[in-house]
């Protein structure tokens, strides 16, 4: 499948990195340090483990979604279908 020209700077790449591992390890930091039990610190540590697990899927579904939309996507299946179908056995 044919890609998209457009390229992120490296700054900007960088700078979603960062920020995503800040946004964790301050997130992991805080629930260390929340003055509950054990069982408690527990469940929000799993919850926000689903929640970050959740939220990558999403951000893949959404873009996958969004580039089987696109006209060069649609002209490569066209392509494939009509070689496939081309080189059917069952003719």
């Amino acid at each position: 499948m044919a890609r998209s020209n457009s390229k992120h700077s490296s700054a900007w790449i960088a700078q979603s990195w960062i920020s995503f591992a800040i946004a964790i390890t301050s997130s992991i930091w805080g629930i260390s340090y929340l003055p509950l039990e054990g069982w408690a610190k527990g469940y929000m540590a799993i919850s926000f483990a689903f929640t970050v697990s959740s939220t990558i899927g999403v951000s893949k579904t959404t873009r996958d979604l969004h580039e089987s939309n696109s006209i060069s996507a649609k002209v490569e299946e066209a392509r494939v279908e009509k070689i496939l179908a081309q080189h059917s056995p069952l003719k």
